[in-house]
């Protein structure tokens, strides 16, 4: 297989970025070593993205729910994480790639917040493609926010209760300007969305795959949007092309 795509990628890839503590323990080494190694699958599935022409790529790095683990190995995350942010700030300069954090960041320790803003400043005007890091997300939490803040919109009369519907509402989500995900993978053989993009899901091809995070490169990237460029989306329409059944006649 060539390690690039011969046919249209999707407009927007989200990945679940699951596997980390598994490959760790499978190793005999400390969960944290899965995370820091999961750093290097970052970097070249987000290279190969850009490379290949994919416009957004959002990628699950930190649930609500994560904030529950052994404190010890959040504070190791909050300390990667700052450090993968200094480390690729150049890359993602020299490539072209604007960051967006998703999620309520203000969740964030103060200094990584402040990393993660000073790069989202910086990197504000890359055009090639927009790199979202989902940072202390969930999705049932993004619908609470949204919801929350229009409430108030109505409250005030800024907007009338009659006036609302998806596109409007849609708009009151963390990022109003990312586009549903086309294709949504999964790493290390879970087969669930993990509170991840509920809202924006609704139409999203889904890819599973065995592999753990830390083990996942472009090649597996490339499977991945092989096997959807395979699927036919109907959003809930009957295509022309599809068969028939037998026996049915046409009115």
């Amino acid at each position: 297989m060539s390690l690039r795509p011969d046919f249209p990628v999707p407009e927007h890839v989200a990945i679940i970025m699951d596997g980390n503590g598994r490959w760790a323990r499978k190793g005999g080494m400390i969960r944290v070593r899965g995370h820091e190694s999961g750093t290097e699958s970052v970097r070249d599935v987000v290279e190969a993205s850009a490379e290949w022409g994919v416009k957004h790529l959002t990628l699950y790095a930190f649930s609500v729910e994560n904030w529950s683990r052994p404190k010890a190995e959040v504070s190791a995350l909050m300390s990667l994480l700052k450090k993968f942010l200094n480390k690729e700030r150049e890359t993602l300069l020299k490539n072209g790639i604007a960051l967006r954090g998703l999620g309520r960041l203000e969740d964030l320790p103060d200094s990584v917040l402040r990393t993660l803003r000073e790069i989202e400043k910086e990197t504000a005007h890359g055009t090639k493609m927009t790199l979202r890091l989902a940072l202390s997300y969930g999705g049932r939490q993004e619908m609470v926010d949204a919801v929350r803040v229009l409430s108030q919109d109505i409250s005030s009369g800024k907007v009338q209760a009659t006036e609302v519907n998806e596109e409007s509402l849609a708009g009151y989500l963390y990022d109003s300007d990312m586009p549903d995900p086309d294709l949504i993978i999964r790493t290390a053989g879970e087969k669930r969305l993990s509170n991840f993009l509920l809202w924006q899901a609704s139409y999203a091809e889904f890819v599973y795959t065995d592999i753990l995070w830390p083990e996942f490169r472009r090649g597996d990237l490339l499977a991945a949007l092989q096997e959807f460029d395979g699927r036919v989306r109907r959003f809930g329409k009957v295509l022309d092309t599809d068969p028939e059944p037998q026996g049915s006649s046409s009115p």
